[in-house]
C-alpha cells in the first residue's frame, strides 16, 4: 500500500499543474496579506481605545444570552466569552492588533476555503483521469486488487489537502510578519474553570482541523463523482457549485427538521467554537456522526463503482 501510496504521490507532483495550485495558494495568501496592509495604510480606521471596543463587545454578548432560542453550544460561547472580556478588562489585558502576524495566524483557517477549491480539483481528477487518458488499464494489469488502487489514490487526495493546509498556516504567518510584524497583546481562552493565557498558535491549529473537515468532505465527494462518471470537469462543476451553494441553502431550510441531516449544516465544524450556527440545536457529536455516515456513502459508492466498472472497452 505505502508503495502505491509513493506512487500516485510522485504521479501527482511530478504534473505542472500541482506545482501550478502550490504557487497560485501562496501568491493568494500574500496578495491578501499585501491588500490588508494597503487598504489599512490607505483608509486607516479611527483609532478606538480597546477598552471601550471590549464593554462593547461584552454589552453585546450579554445581549445575546437573553436570547431564548441560543442553543447549548451558543450559550457555551457568549458565557465563556463574557468571562475572557471580563478577565482581559480587570487585567488589562490587550488583544493582538487586528494588523498583527499573532492575528493573521489566527484567522489562517479562513483561507482554507483555497485549500478545499484546489483538494477538489485533484479529488475529481486523480481517478478520473486515468480513465480518460487509458492508463487505467494499464494500472488494473498489475496484481494489485483493485480496492487498494483505489485507497491509495483517496490517501494521496487527502494529504495533498493536509499538506496545502500547512502550506497555507506558514504562508500565512511570514506574509503576516512581513506586512505587519509581530503585535502586542494577550490571548485568552477558558479551559473549562477559569480564564487563562493561551497559545494562539495552539488556537490556529485547532480552528485549522476543525476547518479542514469541509475540505475532507467536499473532496470526498469530488473524488466520489470523479470515480463514478470518470469525468474530472464534471466532478470539479458539480463539487465548486455546492462548495458555494450548499452552505446558502442551510439558512433556506432552517425552519424544516431535515435542516438537521443536511450536509452542509454540519461542514464547518468552526461554528462550535465561533458562535456562528445556523441551525442552533445540533451538537459536535451530531455533526461528526452526520458526516461520518455521508462519508461511508461516498465512499461505498466509489469503492462499488471501481470494483463492478468494466473498463476493458
Amino acid at each position: 500500500m505505502l508503495k502505491l501510496i509513493q506512487n500516485e504521490w510522485m504521479k501527482l507532483w511530478s504534473k505542472k499543474a500541482t506545482w501550478v495550485m502550490a504557487g497560485l495558494l501562496i501568491v493568494l495568501l500574500f496578495a491578501s496579506a499585501g491588500i490588508t496592509k494597503w487598504i489599512g495604510s490607505t483608509s486607516p480606521a479611527p483609532e478606538a481605545d480597546w477598552q471601550e471596543m471590549a464593554t462593547m463587545d461584552m454589552v453585546m454578548y450579554q445581549d445575546q444570552l437573553q436570547n431564548p432560542d441560543l442553543g447549548a453550544a451558543q450559550t457555551d460561547f457568549y458565557e465563556q466569552q463574557v468571562a475572557i472580556t471580563e478577565y482581559r478588562l480587570a487585567n488589562d489585558a490587550a488583544p493582538f492588533e487586528t494588523e498583527s502576524l499573532q492575528q493573521q495566524v489566527l484567522d489562517s483557517h479562513l483561507m482554507l476555503s483555497l485549500v478545499t477549491l484546489f483538494t477538489v480539483i485533484v479529488g475529481a481528477g486523480i481517478v478520473a483521469a486515468e480513465f480518460s487518458q487509458g492508463t487505467i488499464k494499464m494500472l488494473l494489469t498489475r496484481p494489485v486488487k483493485r480496492w487498494k488502487i483505489l485507497t491509495s489514490k483517496y490517501v494521496t487526495t487527502m494529504l495533498f489537502a493536509l499538506l496545502f493546509a500547512v502550506i497555507t498556516i506558514a504562508s500565512t504567518a511570514v506574509a503576516g510578519l512581513i506586512f505587519f510584524g509581530i503585535g502586542d497583546g494577550t490571548f485568552l481562552v477558558w479551559n473549562g474553570s477559569e480564564v487563562v493565557e493561551g497559545s494562539y498558535w495552539a488556537e490556529a491549529l485547532k480552528l485549522s482541523v476543525l476547518s479542514l473537515a469541509s475540505t475532507w468532505m467536499i473532496g470526498t465527494f469530488a473524488f466520489m463523482l470523479g470515480t463514478v462518471f470518470r469525468s474530472s470537469s464534471l466532478a470539479i462543476g458539480v463539487s465548486i457549485f455546492l462548495m458555494f451553494v450548499g452552505v446558502q441553502v442551510v439558512f433556506l431550510l432552517q425552519r424544516f427538521e431535515i435542516v438537521k441531516y443536511y450536509l452542509f449544516t454540519h461542514t464547518d465544524l468552526t461554528q462550535f467554537y465561533t458562535g456562528f450556527m445556523p441551525v442552533p440545536d445540533i451538537t459536535m457529536t451530531m455533526s461528526l456522526i452526520v458526516l461520518t455516515v455521508y462519508f461511508l456513502i461516498f465512499m461505498v459508492i466509489s469503492y462499488w463503482t471501481f470494483a463492478k466498472r468494466d473498463v476493458t472497452a
